[in-house]
């Protein structure tokens, strides 16, 4: 049985130099580890291919499911695909890394606390987190619109041939669903997703406006339904544990420069998911930290 390690981590952006540098001090503790990359490498085509390239060759196996900006097309990036063609050319290159992408076969993790499916997801979301006192989408994103608190998607994340990112979403949810499905029904699965998967983490943003942003209410039961052991997510940019049905979720997102400097300890730092030191159960169900 492998002695490694199975870590994650999320929001790595690293347009920043100082987030570049915390991809290249990256290290495992072991050559059998694995990473979890929740989403948000980078804005431009090369600087995801730069960092995932760097953990590809220092990490046994890499997982990698798309963030929002993996998926803007910038005006400034020599790769202007858009919508769909983006995403598959992202999958493309992980291939051509050696990373395991939502399209790949889900990976079996077989070291200490194992047999677990690792499952990286794609459903993007559909403003059905709406903004409270509303009563429909249109309402909710008007509000946003009217405060100021609009996510850049709205202008560089592009859903083509779609016609909207919603129904791209509609699109991603089906296919999703039915692969899920398929697995076997005694095999426990980490869901892997750059959003999180119910709406509960997304109370306590500054902003609730930004929440519909964030997720879908369509997938409120999957970690129920899919026999979940854990689930990581990034996004919010609030690295924390919660549980959920006595599922636990980890917020695994690094963040900008101005939000990490304020936290303690070292930034970057790796998630332990499963194996050598992996968190236990908790003491009771809602507790969280």
């Amino acid at each position: 049985m492998p002695a490694g390690t199975l870590y994650a981590i999320s929001d790595l952006h690293v347009a920043y130099e100082e987030n570049r540098q915390i991809v290249r001090d990256m290290r495992p503790t072991s050559a059998s580890d694995w990473l979890i990359v929740a989403g948000d490498v980078g804005e431009r085509f090369e600087d995801v291919r730069w960092a995932l390239g760097v953990l590809a060759e220092r990490f046994e196996r890499v997982i990698w499911c798309p963030g929002n900006h993996e998926l803007w097309t910038p005006p400034d990036d020599p790769v202007q695909l858009r919508g769909v063609e983006r995403y598959d050319a992202l999958v493309e290159l992980c291939r051509e890394l050696g990373v395991s992408s939502p399209e790949d076969e889900y990976a079996v993790w077989t070291g200490a606390d194992g047999p677990v499916v690792l499952a990286p997801l794609f459903v993007l979301y559909d403003y059905s987190f709406l903004v409270p006192g509303v009563r429909t989408k249109a309402e909710s994103l008007a509000r946003a619109y009217e405060v100021g608190v609009v996510c850049t998607d709205e202008m560089l994340l592009h859903p083509d041939p779609f016609p909207s990112r919603e129904a791209w979403c509609a699109d991603r949810l089906e296919r999703t669903e039915r692969r899920l499905a398929e697995l076997p029904s005694d095999r426990e699965v980490v869901l892997i997703n750059h959003f999180p998967l119910v709406r509960a983490p997304t109370r306590i943003l500054r902003y609730p406006e930004f929440a519909q942003w964030c997720g879908t209410t369509r997938t409120a039961d999957w970690h129920v339904r899919f026999g979940a052991r854990t689930v990581i997510y990034g996004h919010l940019h609030i690295p924390r544990v919660t549980w959920h049905d006595g599922v636990r979720f980890e917020e695994v997102s690094v963040g900008y420069p101005r939000e990490w400097r304020r936290r303690p300890g070292a930034a970057g730092r790796l998630r332990r998911v499963l194996g050598t030191r992996a968190p236990s159960t908790p003491a009771r169900v809602g507790a969280q930290r």
